[in-house]
């Protein structure tokens, strides 16, 4: 490992200072370009922490958040306000601590700043239907899809000439993306008026911030009409999730269709009935009456007859007639309460008044149960078959005109039971497409930086030190110059090839690689010997103008 050390600061040494210079000054551009895309493409990602800001409460919100050391963002239009992933709910608490944001829905907070001394009732009562309408609307915006809401309550007031008292009444502006509006006004009609003592949920009324009616009066929802649709489609949606659990360990999910309506009647229906139970009955009470009579007559006075009316004839006197009678009268009434039962209903349910399924099963699935060689009747027992399990389980009544259909069809293809196309590789990595695209770049400068700066300098610090060269006599620089008798476009002469006796082969080859300009060869002769190399110099123009004149007069 010394040894290692020694030979890299010697190859150190020898670069030179101007090398050595120009090297740390890449290594620092290169490690400087490292970090800074390091930093950009690593850069945490940014989440939400409140949307719909007053610009007071983005600037205000920026402060406490900048003073804390938590980095955050403002979106693009100017009312939202993102920090990094992570932070979010202690920002939130941060925020809460200095009761940000305060500038728009304020709540129940506005009795904070509200003295008690001098404070009327009427400016107590306004307050609170202030705080109430914050309250209100932060519970609205807190749904899914709402962006912004502004709520304004009438309260009902007490008058003493006045005869009916004035019912409470709200109205809610929102501002919503991505959501039904229809639904959420219902949603927030209930939620006001739940909110609100006293106000009904026909009295709220809810716009969007286009201007455009989303619910106002009755509750199209409370209707007859939409609770008897509601119990319809419930109804369906239990019959055919029946059939679904009948026909799929048998058929498979996606070999078979079922579609069912049903008539339902929801009407509100009451009864009353009274049962009389006579087999059932009790003594209530019990009159007896018994009478005895007996009675004697008898006359002493003779009837009237002829011989009383005769001469000296002496009367016979005999008894009248006597009569007797005797009456024996007894009678019993017995009162009997017969048992009775009254009997009131209220129903509020509903009948099914008729019912009609329609199943279609895949043809393909029922010839690959049968078999190839089924025939036609094995087909339809098998679809009767069906028919049977569906009836079962929808509960058919066909006293009650109930229809069953089913239909054995060829499927398209997608439902016949085949996998469905799963989405590809491509569609994958569209959803990652920055992801990907700061990976590569990453990888890319990594890649660069360590092929063209660190490979390089790793090279020439292993590198062997190079020996010094001798110089050169001034009779190998005359050589290596080129003569006169060279045309212009002859190629350049060789380079040094014999540098002394004394100069080893790895030298000669170095001297052939940096092939010295012919200006600084001569440079070198001048240095070495003045006045020879101006003698050289007087041959080559002489020689020159005397073959410039020989060609003249050629």
């Amino acid at each position: 490992m010394p040894e290692q050390i020694q030979t890299i600061i010697e190859n150190l040494k020898g670069f030179g200072t101007k090398r050595l210079t120009l090297m740390g000054a890449m290594a620092a551009v290169i490690m400087a370009t490292i970090v800074v895309g390091s930093i950009y493409l690593n850069r945490p990602a940014y989440e939400t922490l409140y949307v719909g800001l007053e610009r007071q409460d983005v600037s205000q919100i920026g402060m406490v958040l900048g003073e804390a050391g938590i980095a955050f963002d403002v979106g693009s239009d100017g009312t939202s306000v993102l920090v990094a992933s992570g932070n979010t709910a202690r920002a939130r608490m941060l925020l809460a601590e200095k009761g940000l944001p305060n500038s728009a829905n304020a709540g129940y907070e506005l009795f904070d700043n509200v003295g008690s001394l001098g404070l009327t009732s009427f400016m107590q009562q306004i307050t609170r239907v202030r705080a109430l309408e914050g309250e209100i609307a932060r519970s609205i915006q807190s749904l899914a899809g709402i962006k912004a809401a502004r709520v304004h309550i009438v309260m009902s007031e007490r008058a003493n000439f006045r005869r009916e008292e004035q019912q409470p009444s709200a109205s809610v502006v929102i501002r919503y993306a991505g959501t039904d509006g229809s639904k959420t006004a219902r949603s927030i009609r209930h939620l006001v008026a739940a909110a609100v003592p006293g106000l009904g949920a026909e009295k709220v009324t809810v716009l969007d911030s286009a201007g455009n009616l989303l619910a106002a009066g009755d509750d199209p929802s409370n209707t007859s009409a939409v609770r008897s649709l509601g119990v319809e489609q419930t109804v369906e949606a239990q019959i055919e999730d029946n059939i679904r659990r009948a026909l799929t360990p048998y058929l498979g999910t996606d070999n078979f269709r079922a579609s069912v309506k049903a008539n339902v009647n929801t009407d509100t229906r009451q009864i009353e009935e009274t049962i009389f139970d006579p087999a059932s009955r009790v003594e209530r009470s019990v009159q007896s009456v018994r009478n005895n009579e007996a009675s004697s007559q008898r006359q002493t006075a003779s009837p009237t007859s002829v011989e009383q009316n005769l001469p000296e004839t002496q009367a016979v006197s005999s008894d009248g007639p006597q009569s007797s009678s005797q009456n024996d009268r007894r009678e019993e009434i017995t009162n009997y309460e017969i048992n009775s039962r009254r009997v009131a209903t209220i129903s509020n349910g509903y009948t099914v008044d008729r019912m009609s399924v329609a199943v279609v099963v895949n043809q393909h699935r029922l010839l690959s149960i049968l078999g190839e060689n089924a025939t036609p009747q094995q087909f339809d027992e098998r679809v009767a078959e069906i028919r049977k399990v569906v009836a079962s389980a929808t509960g058919f009544d066909e006293k009650r005109g109930d229809v069953i259909d089913v239909s054995a069809v060829e499927f398209i293809d997608g439902l016949d039971g085949e996998a469905l196309p799963q989405p590809g590789v491509m569609d994958a990595m569209g959803k990652y497409t920055g992801t990907l695209i700061n990976a590569t770049a990453f990888v890319a400068v990594a890649f660069l930086v360590a092929f063209f700066g660190l490979r390089p300098m790793a090279a020439a610090l292993t590198a062997k030190p190079v020996t010094a060269l001798a110089a050169p006599s001034f009779e190998d620089v005359q050589r290596s110059l080129p003569t006169p008798d060279m045309a212009a476009g002859a190629e350049e002469p060789p380079a040094l090839t014999n540098m002394g006796a004394t100069s080893p082969a790895p030298i000669d080859d170095i001297s052939r690689r940096l092939r010295p300009a012919p200006q600084e060869r001569l440079a070198r002769m001048v240095d070495l010997n003045e006045e020879r190399t101006a003698q050289i110099l007087r041959k080559w123009a002489a020689a020159e103008a005397a073959s410039t004149v020989s060609e003249a007069a050629a």
